[in-house]
């Protein structure tokens, strides 16, 4: 269980590291997220890139599984 929390610690850590370049390439604001912005308010929720990572970490996954 350690090693899991280790793992997924470093997966999260690269991840943020990596967020300002995924950003330029349009990840996270994708078609589908939704947004809504009401004076000093902002409300993001980001459904397709959530699918979208979902479906390729998923895949990953699964071929480092094999």
């Amino acid at each position: 269980m350690a090693r899991f929390l280790i793992t997924l610690g470093a997966v999260l850590l690269v991840a943020g590291l990596l967020w300002p370049f995924l950003a330029k390439l349009g990840l996270g604001r994708l078609p589908g997220d939704i947004a809504f912005s009401r004076g000093n308010t902002t409300f993001y929720f980001p459904i397709m890139t959530s699918l979208l990572l979902s479906l390729v970490l998923s895949a990953l996954l699964w071929l480092l599984g094999r």
